[in-house]
């Protein structure tokens, strides 16, 4: 929807909304909000509510002890999960410093700036995004818990699937915030999930899927369920994944077909997936944040774990998939849904385009089964293993020229030094797995 603010403040009037939430994300993609009341809301569509950012993760610099929300008008939506009276809105929100220049360490900012790049080069950036989610249970004071009764596996229904009616809710609750919603099933895992829902421009998409997580944890809670979004959040059980299914658009129509190439693939798309595969390891910190995220790269639970590409199957990297009547999309497999959406699409559109600014030609499609090939059957095919952790992640991002240019100097040293914070705290933690293993023997 394209709104104005008089119409906001028409709706806001006319459909009793009485808590606007000013939302933004942080560098690690939690979202954040400022919420103001119905007597404030012209002030803050004048973009004059002004927050003090030096205690956010990543925001702790000088110029953000006086930062400036300027509500994007078009994400503006009423909440279906809360009150009918007195009802609660939100927009989403770019960030500005006291002298109106854009605050560097704002995601959404970055999108912007490379979304911007790509349609000097005349391309729009269209994505689709495919999140999966857990459903557990709550103990009995409502903390969550990673424990469910339901044995449900893949596109299983009720009584097998026991958060159908959950789903269900979530899904008639994003289509009444205005998402278009094209499927939702049951997972592989018991209690794992997915919705699906229309593909948009980048910065559009980034945007749903920081709703979409907001409404699905919220009508889980509803039910007396937790639904996170935690990549591995069982030992022994397949984890979740935000498989991303993208194209470049020209003049409406996709650039990467080719109807004459043999695989149907325009030179554009060969030179953006070459381009991915070449930055991919790099960017890894960013697509799978978390120590928890490499507990999904392990063999065995379909995750990626090689660079490596095909037309044919789904175990590599990356897949070409195509879209009903739109063309090819290039999947990227690996990001999962703890990632935060506006760097994860930042840094893919980025590496696409610098393929597509070099001509780089990606190495042979794979066309058989990526985990069946030997290991010297892999380096002649140029594959390399993604980071297996958050240490190597960390490596591999500090020697990425692209991902350091795409988030700016100042988000990428503090997203490095959270991160490392992160890993050392973990590596230093004792595991229940290491007393089972050694304290008894050693």
């Amino acid at each position: 929807m394209k709104y104005t603010k008089q119409e906001i403040l028409r709706i806001a009037e006319e459909e009793d909304v009485e808590f606007i939430r000013l939302q933004f994300t942080d560098i690690f993609g939690m979202l954040k909000n400022v919420a103001v009341t119905a007597a404030q809301l012209e002030k803050a569509l004048d973009n004059r509510c002004m927050f003090d950012g030096t205690l956010i993760d990543g925001f702790d610099c000088a110029e953000a002890t006086e930062l400036y929300l300027h509500p994007d008008l078009d994400t503006f939506a009423i909440f279906p999960w809360r009150p009918q009276q007195g009802k609660v809105a939100r927009m989403l929100c770019d960030i500005y410093t006291a002298d109106g220049k854009p605050f560097a360490a704002d995601p959404r900012q970055v999108l912007k700036h490379v979304i911007k790049e790509a349609e000097t080069m005349g391309y729009t950036f269209v994505v689709g995004p495919e999140l999966e989610f857990f459903l557990f249970h709550r103990d009995e004071v409502g903390a969550p818990t990673i424990l469910t009764h339901e044995k449900a596996g893949y596109f299983d229904l009720s009584p097998l699937d026991l958060g159908e009616n959950a789903r269900r809710d979530m899904v008639l609750t994003l289509e009444a915030m205005g998402f278009e919603v094209e499927g939702s099933h049951h997972e592989v895992a018991p209690a794992q999930h997915e919705i699906d829902f229309k593909h948009a421009e980048a910065l559009e998409t980034a945007d749903n899927i920081m709703t979409f997580k907001l409404a699905v944890k919220s009508v889980a809670t509803h039910h007396g369920l937790h639904a996170s979004f935690m990549p591995k959040p069982k030992m022994g059980q397949c984890g979740s994944g935000m498989h991303l299914k993208m194209a470049l658009f020209k003049d409406g129509k996709n650039v990467f077909a080719d109807e004459t190439d043999s695989k149907g693939l325009s030179r554009e798309a060969y030179e953006f997936i070459a381009g991915l595969l070449a930055h991919v390891k790099g960017m890894t910190l960013i697509t799978n944040p978390i120590v928890n995220s490499y507990k999904r790269f392990v063999p065995g639970y379909e995750a990626p774990l090689f660079t490596a590409w095909s037309t044919k199957n789904r175990s590599p990297l990356i897949r070409v998939a195509a879209a009903r009547g739109e063309g090819p999309r290039v999947e990227l497999r690996s990001p999962d849904p703890s990632a935060n959406p506006y760097l994860v699409l930042a840094v893919c559109l980025a590496a696409g385009l610098d393929g597509i600014k070099r001509k780089l030609t990606p190495p042979e499609e794979v066309t058989g089964d990526v985990m069946a090939l030997s290991k010297a059957e892999r380096q002649a095919l140029g594959m390399e293993l993604l980071p297996g952790n958050m240490h190597e992640a960390i490596w591999a991002m500090e020697g990425e020229s692209l991902v350091r240019e795409t988030l700016g100097e100042s988000l990428f040293d503090q997203y490095v030094a959270g991160k490392r914070k992160e890993w050392n705290e973990y590596r230093s933690q004792v595991t229940n797995w290491e007393i089972e293993q050694y304290l008894n023997r050693i």
